[in-house]
């Protein structure tokens, strides 16, 4: 070969590698789409990471949102009539609308909905948003009050499979015709590291608590605990009422999970003791009324301390301070008259608060029906609580 021949080579093999370099490198795979079935429960974890407890699909996804830029919330923040606000951008009637979960992004200060087109049926007070519909719409609302459906399109996510999910099959007792399916999850919450998901299983022993490592890895290695307490209300012990709100918390320097049950007992879990395969029973610590779900529950400070706010669909909303649980003796495992035992508590107004979330260090914001019959999306002054 040529010195000429050579060089000419040289330059189309330079020129070949140029071109199909960056080409190649620009022809990154896409992330699948999500396999969602339901949007049943919504929790944050870290660097913008929503989870979300598909209770149709007896999973946990985790959504990396890459929403990490922090917001400023007004000081009068808050939406009026917010469900006519949701029908305008999604093409349906106010009367459609129904709001599953709120959850606020503590990375932006964005909050997030699950929503559903299937509040028209909704004819029970004993009936709750997953009873009805499968939420399938993704909203965010900015902290500059704007309302945009997420696409999970392109977004990294990971996904942590429930073992032994209830059978879709099985139905409610006392609701005419609801699958079991809907409270597979009925809560979940992310805490150093660990995914708690509450639920409903196939075990004989019904109520369930999932421990899932974050980062999820082969689909998640879940660990299930089938939990039982004593509902002093009804005078017995249950398994198959599954939890339906909790928190994790640190008493007395042990991690425990706070946890609210129908009619509503107030019960404490020591995640030490929540292994794979055990059967756990929890400590009742208070009875707060019967006839109501406890629909959601954060902790919030105020002073440097921090307390236990409950919000219900059927009573006020309840203050708890957990040094009076980290001090309470004992145990409530005999029948309560009156419904109302151990625990103190105070009530706040609040009636119609479908649910809420830590916004920042001095408020709270709620999703709140008013008289009128509008949902509001309103933020509350912790100095109130």
């Amino acid at each position: 070969m040529t010195l000429r021949r050579a060089f000419l080579c040289l330059v189309v093999l330079s020129l070949a590698v140029l071109l199909t370099g960056p080409v190649a490198a620009q022809e990154t795979e896409s992330a699948p789409p999500v396999p969602l079935q339901s949007l049943s429960s919504l929790a944050f974890g870290p660097d913008g990471v929503l989870f979300i407890g598909d209770a149709k699909a007896g999973a946990v996804f985790a959504i990396e949102t890459g929403d990490v830029t922090e917001g400023v919330v007004g000081e009068r923040f808050g939406l009026r009539d917010l469900e006519t606000q949701l029908a305008a951008m999604l093409g349906t009637r106010a009367s459609e609308v129904l709001i599953h979960d709120l959850a606020v992004n503590p990375s932006s200060r964005n909050m997030y909905l699950a929503v559903s087109r299937g509040r028209a049926g909704w004819d029970s007070r004993w009936e709750l948003p997953n009873d009805l519909a499968d939420a399938s719409i993704l909203v965010r609302i900015t902290t500059t009050g704007e309302l945009e459906e997420v696409s999970l399109e392109g977004l990294a996510w990971s996904k942590a499979v429930l073992p032994d999910p209830v059978d879709a099959a099985k139905t409610h007792r006392w609701k005419r015709g609801v699958s079991l399916r809907t409270d597979t999850i009925t809560d979940l919450a992310y805490d150093e590291g660990t995914v708690w998901v509450a639920g409903l299983s196939n075990e004989e022993f019904a109520s369930t608590l999932w421990r899932v490592a974050y980062p999820f890895e082969n689909e998640g290695e879940s660990r299930k605990t089938t939990v039982e307490i004593f509902h002093g209300a009804h005078g017995e012990w249950e398994t198959h009422a599954p939890i339906r709100a909790f928190v994790p918390y640190e008493l007395e320097g042990k991690r425990q999970l706070l946890a609210a049950y129908l009619c509503t007992p107030l019960v404490t879990f020591d995640t030490a003791n929540l292994q794979d395969g055990a059967h756990v029973k929890g400590r009742t610590v208070a009875e707060f009324g019967s006839g109501n779900y406890p629909l959601d529950m954060v902790v919030y400070q105020k002073d440097g301390a921090e307390r236990l706010l409950i919000a219900n669909s059927n009573l006020p909303m309840m203050i708890v301070d957990p040094a009076d649980i980290a001090s309470f003796e004992g145990e409530i495992n005999t029948e309560v008259e009156g419904y109302v035992a151990g625990v103190p508590y105070e009530i706040r107004s609040g009636t119609g608060v479908q649910q809420l979330d830590v916004l920042d260090e001095n408020r709270i914001v709620v999703l709140q029906r008013l008289p009128g019959g509008t949902l509001d999306l309103v933020t509350l002054s912790t100095r109130r609580f």
